[in-house]
């Protein structure tokens, strides 16, 4: 926009309308290069006509009052510029500060209070806003006035809507009659909303919650169809660009949302960009369902097409279903920033839950940093196959066209992979695979140029870490199709390199489906995704699938046959069964994904001979033949190696008896009695007050009396 630095430059605007706001001017311009404003140019005695066109905002309704102003009387000025004012006013939104939100502040000409009336109606008034104007009586035209608008916007300082039917904080002025909304009733609400359920359905439920509390009423019934309404119209008006610069605008999310932050690092030419996101809700599943348990990670999503690539942290929820309980974006692998953000990660969930420990970590990259794992979560760490076998199928069905090939090509690479434990010359076994395969071509272009270079890597990992159950790698594929849906959905393309996007589809969309997911299964409401959450693993579809739908071939153990429980008629072959890298016709694994079939002919063959165990078993078998035969006889080794093999057997004890007992509470009396120090006592909520095994010196008269006092003092120095 040209900038005007005369006001005789500028138009006059008388628009028609009898109320007329800022929205119906044309805004110019004024000032130098160094410093402009933007300015309209209006007939002096409409200027209350203005201000009530102002107030009448439909987003953000409000009042203006005079914040500052000042006169001069005509003829006092003997030389004076075109742009001098006769009378000069600072109008300021009545929901302006004292506090400007984070950090607050007072108005520019006051340090004090004023109780003046001209203020908003609400008590609750003091928002922040920082939407003023000034109007200028020119001196030289005293039928004109020009308005200097310098902030047109209803928003506090860091950015965001303050007021009105867009500010979520924002309390109507009956907020004593609205009924009680729990933090519960709120997320099912905002959830429903976000996956697009019908607006009839969300007041249905909406009204059901509230009714628990306060009864049916016709009010309270027209109260919840206007919340619904207004957190409606706030969602779908919501959006990710807070600023039209990435990194600006996500500075100002952080700022917003700082309940929802664990870690945070801007980038810098030393540093580099760490975004941690766990909500209130995710630190509790973390919590409740990471305790002595897994957490896994689905490391490097997006590394092709995200600005940054996300890393989430899932616990394994009563169902065994993966749960997101923390999302990581940045691009920074490197040791010490991994430790940051891990560090914060264990420090919020200590300051929750002091004695917080967990039992394993998943990873699913060969290249993972693996020493701040031990370090500071100080438990072993776990490997997952699930990314390797999904590569490895999806581009073997896309570069191969005929099935035949794509079964002996999967087979011959699970093949390389259980080699691991057999001492099998790697580079020749990869030669020998491309020779055989040569006109293949397109696969082994792929598999050369993305796999040979790293595959000693990634083949020296399964064998030196314990691997995870296909249940767990089944889980975290899951999570990760889920999530790959979510995004990368063709409306979204263009938004796929900017952070904040990614940021509010993570904390709305995807966040509010796995809270709804969760609350359907424990409360039994919204039964349709109940059942949809139950089936959304293929372990949990595979146990549907009763055994005599399953015919495996005992001669030669080449395939087997599962029949379809949708069409009797219609039988999927899977070929090279009992094995990891086992390969089924069905459209959900041609897709590259492990599907039930595979999972239901693994658990038919685990309990047949002839078939090789599952790699996971063979790794926990090799791990505890080696701790046999590492130490030498009559050796402090041979000492240690009995001592981790007896406390790895009491807890598998222990674990065992527990999982498969109907009384929790017999089994846990038998467990040993565990002391701890009074400070520990305490902070598991136990009064420190409570003596639990008092002396018998200590039961005299004189005691009594000096603990009744020493009472009656806590108590004084309470009420002081």
């Amino acid at each position: 926009m040209e900038i005007v630095e005369s006001v005789l430059n500028l138009p006059v605007q008388n628009p028609v309308e009898e109320d007329f706001s800022s929205a119906d001017l044309t805004w110019t311009k004024f000032g130098t290069d160094e410093h402009h404003d933007n300015v309209a140019l209006i007939p002096y005695d409409r200027v209350d006509t203005f201000i009530i066109g102002e107030c009448s905002n439909a987003e953000c309704p409000t009042r203006f009052h005079i914040e500052r102003g000042r006169k001069r009387s005509r003829g006092s000025l003997k030389e004076y510029k075109n742009d001098e004012y006769l009378e000069y006013k600072l109008y300021w939104c009545s929901f302006g500060p004292e506090n400007y939100g984070e950090g607050g502040g007072v108005l520019p000409s006051r340090k004090y209070r004023l109780n003046t009336r001209n203020r908003a109606a609400r008590p609750q008034s003091m928002r922040g806003c920082t939407c003023h104007f000034v109007v200028k009586r020119l001196y030289a035209r005293p039928s004109l006035a020009l308005i200097i608008y310098n902030e047109r916007r209803h928003v506090n300082k860091s950015g965001f809507v303050c007021h009105g039917p867009l500010d979520r904080d924002a309390i109507g002025p009956g907020a004593k009659k609205i009924p009680y909304i729990c933090n519960e009733i709120q997320q099912q609400t905002m959830s429903m909303i976000y996956l697009g359920i019908p607006e009839e359905n969300v007041l249905e439920k909406h009204i059901e919650g509230i009714q628990r509390y306060c009864g049916s009423n016709a009010k309270v019934d027209s109260l919840a169809s206007q919340y619904v309404q207004k957190l409606g119209m706030i969602i779908k008006r919501s959006t990710h660009e807070l600023d039209l610069d990435d990194q600006a605008s996500i500075r100002m999310w952080v700022e917003r949302n700082k309940k929802s932050i664990f870690f945070y690092q801007d980038s810098s030419e030393s540093d580099a960009f760490i975004l941690g996101i766990q909500t209130e809700w995710q630190l509790q599943q973390m919590i409740r369902f990471g305790h002595r348990s897994l957490i896994a990670a689905d490391s490097t999503f997006g590394i092709k097409r995200l600005k940054y690539p996300l890393c989430t942290l899932l616990v394994f929820d009563s169902r065994q279903h993966a749960l997101p309980v923390a999302w990581i974006i940045t691009r920074s692998s490197a040791k010490p920033d991994v430790a940051k953000w891990m560090k914060a990660l264990l420090g919020r969930a200590s300051s929750v839950e002091p004695g917080w420990k967990i039992n394993g970590f998943l990873i699913d990259d060969a290249a993972a940093e693996i020493d701040p794992i031990r370090d500071i979560f100080g438990c072993p760490v776990l490997f997952s196959l699930w990314r390797v076998r999904r590569s490895w199928l999806r581009n073997i069905v896309k570069k191969c066209n005929n099935i035949e090939v794509q079964r002996e090509i999967f087979k011959r690479l699970g093949e390389i992979a259980y080699s691991i434990w057999r001492g099998v010359d790697t580079l020749s076994a990869l030669e020998e695979f491309t020779n055989d395969f040569v006109d293949q071509t397109a696969f082994i272009q792929y598999f050369k140029a993305s796999w040979v270079p790293k595959i000693e890597m990634w083949l020296s990992i399964m064998k030196t870490l314990p691997l995870a159950s296909q249940e767990a790698s089944g889980a975290i594929e899951a999570y990760h199709v889920k999530l790959k849906a979510k995004l990368f959905d063709d409306s979204h393309l263009g938004a796929l390199q900017r952070v904040d996007w990614l940021v509010h589809k993570l904390t709305t969309e995807l966040h509010s489906s796995y809270w709804l997911d969760r609350y359907a299964d424990e409360s039994g409401s919204f039964q349709n995704v109940k059942e949809e959450y139950i089936a959304s693993t293929s372990w949990h579809r595979a146990l549907q699938i009763p055994d005599s739908s399953v015919t495996v071939s005992d001669k030669d153990h080449l395939f087997a046959k599962v029949s379809s429980q949708k069409d009797s008629s219609l039988t999927h072959l899977v070929w090279n069964p009992g094995s990891e890298f086992a390969f089924c016709d069905c459209a959900w694994s041609l897709q590259g994904n492990l599907c039930k079939h595979v999972i239901k002919v693994h658990m038919i063959c685990e309990n047949r001979d002839g078939y090789q165990p599952s790699m996971s078993f063979r790794s926990f078998k090799e791990m505890l033949t080696g701790l046999w035969e590492k130490p030498m006889d009559d050796s402090v080794g041979l000492d240690l190696s009995i001592a981790w093999a007896h406390q790895m057997l009491d807890q598998i004890t222990q674990l065992a008896e527990l999982n498969g007992s109907n009384n929790v509470g017999a089994v846990v009396n038998n467990m040993p009695l565990k002391w701890v120090s009074k400070k520990g006592r305490t902070s598991v909520g136990i009064p420190s007050s409570i003596q639990a095994l008092p002396s018998s010196s200590k039961n005299g008269p004189n005691h009594a009396a000096a603990h009744k006092k020493n009472q009656k003092r806590k108590r004084l120095s309470r009420l002081r």
